[in-house]
């Protein structure tokens, strides 16, 4: 068998076979490690690679199969983390300079609950410096590159994650979501990913231990592989303020316990944010979802303003991010251009700025409730535009409309953030010239499970493929950073 063979499985289907001892979690790690060691050189998704501790892990985990001992859902797979979030032992670097040999002392209590689920985690994908910005680049690993096209960006900031996932180089990966950085990576790289409701998933050692702003969640190639690693992430943290518990046991088990989409409502909007949407994008959106009535899903198309909270996110965004970079505030000069200027205009603020953009925000909470009493998910492109130069920082225009801000194309995805919904982006098509084109599906909290089983019925419609990795070459300044993105043991 083929190393292309094992990564071409669904995460469901590696996790079974190697329970039914068809395939050994060691020839599971390797096969992947093959297609890092070809394709990563020139996407630069993973930027630490715990090769020698993958290793030990898989020998471990193929002792307890043969030993028939019990198995967690995650058994022997290959899971990616972003470097954002602490690992144990592995270099994580925030995409900063400053933590450039940065190894942490503990795990991130998501990164424990993977590990206790038999994950083995394979390494560390690139981030922009502390996740701020919408597109994957940094000083320390320069920048991840689209698999669907290497001239192309893959977005951000959970990039890396969506491009591993996406290219074969494993199976499974973690991301984080504040404003867009889940699902607009998977939408650029055509696969399933997953904003869950705040609380879900703990966010310890995070600062902002009240925030409901950024959440952890998974990248998958598709709903039901993203909803079985989402599983082996919840649980309440009695350590963590924010921990919530679903109505559900098992995302998985609930998205697959629903066997038929006929009844539900659903509602498209085209542009909630009025920052106007690419003519191809909505077009291909509009159909994925007009298709959905041949399940029995009642379809109507809505024309819902969210714009108002656009300035506000802006303003909540400051602020979190001088909470975030507490520690940093008197190095401004240290940090990145997009990350210091956050921080400059959140340090700005005074509390009548934040009061009323909290006021806005309760507004939005409100409008959001209203439309979700009447339909059962809100459905918008999960972003306006297509993927864009790798070398571009952000699209500045929108149907020859100039942008006021970086963020602002962005705002389809921030406004759902605001709110404290959960949103999934699953791939609805691609354009002309082959670049896929993701819908956001929008639900109540704690909706995970039948916002999976949407996004399925859409995968079912409108399958893309694989991207075309055979023209994936490497171009000689990929990588800032000139190590090899070997084992940290540090």
């Amino acid at each position: 068998m083929s190393s292309d063979d094992l990564t071409r499985w669904s995460a469901r289907e590696l996790a079974a076979n190697i329970r039914s001892r068809r395939v050994s979690p060691v020839e599971v790690l390797e096969a992947h490690l093959a297609v890092i060691a070809r394709l990563n050189p020139s996407l630069n998704a993973i930027v630490t690679l715990a090769t020698e501790e993958a290793r030990a892990a898989a020998r471990l985990a193929e002792t307890a199969v043969m030993a028939g001992e019990a198995l967690g859902p995650l058994h022997g797979l290959p899971v990616a983390i972003k470097d954002v979030t602490l690992t144990a032992g592995l270099r994580t670097t925030f995409g900063s300079p400053l933590f450039r040999d940065n190894v942490p002392a503990v795990d991130a209590e998501v990164v424990t609950r993977l590990r206790s689920a038999g994950a083995i985690v394979i390494g560390k994908t690139n981030t922009p410096e502390f996740a701020a910005g919408a597109n994957t680049t940094n000083e320390v690993f320069g920048a991840t590159r689209n698999p669907w096209n290497t001239a192309l960006s893959p977005a951000g900031s959970s990039g890396g994650s969506a491009v591993a996932v996406a290219s074969g180089m494993t199976p499974l990966a973690q991301g984080t979501d504040f404003g867009c950085s889940i699902r607009i990576p998977a939408a650029f790289c055509g696969i399933a990913g997953m904003r869950t409701t705040p609380g879900l998933i703990p966010n310890r050692p995070m600062h902002l231990p009240g925030d409901a702003g950024q959440v952890h969640g998974p990248l998958a190639r598709d709903a039901e592989d993203a909803a079985l690693l989402l599983d082996a992430m919840i649980g309440l943290d009695p350590l963590w303020p924010m921990s919530a518990a679903p109505p559900w046991s098992s995302a998985r088990d609930a998205m697959r316990a629903r066997s038929s989409l006929r009844g539900l409502r659903v509602a498209y909007i085209s542009d909630m944010a009025r920052i106007g949407v690419d003519v191809e994008i909505d077009a291909v959106c509009r159909k994925a979802v007009i298709d959905l009535s041949s399940a029995g899903v009642e379809v109507e198309e809505l024309s819902f303003d969210a714009s108002e909270g656009i300035g506000a996110y802006k303003i909540l965004r400051g602020a979190w991010m001088v909470g975030q970079q507490l520690e940093r505030v008197e190095h401004l000069d240290k940090l990145g251009a997009n990350l210091a200027g956050n921080v400059r205009d959140g340090l700005k603020l005074s509390s009548l700025d934040i009061a009323r953009a909290e006021h806005v925000r309760g507004r939005l909470v409100a409008r959001f409730a209203t439309e979700l009493r009447r339909f059962d998910f809100l459905i918008t492109p999960a972003a306006p535009v297509p993927p864009f130069p790798v070398e571009q920082n952000f699209p500045d225009t929108i149907g020859g409309r100039r942008l006021e801000n970086y963020v602002d194309w962005i705002a389809p995805a921030f406004l759902v953030t605001m709110v404290g919904l959960p949103a999934g982006s699953v791939p609805a098509g691609k354009t002309a010239n082959g670049l896929p084109v993701g819908l956001q599906i929008i639900g109540r909290r704690f909706a995970e499970p039948d916002i999976f089983a949407l996004m399925k019925a859409v995968e079912q419609a409108s399958a893309i493929g694989w991207p075309p990795l055979r023209q994936v070459i490497a171009p000689s300044d990929t990588r800032k950073d000139t190590a090899e993105p070997v084992s940290q043991k540090l």
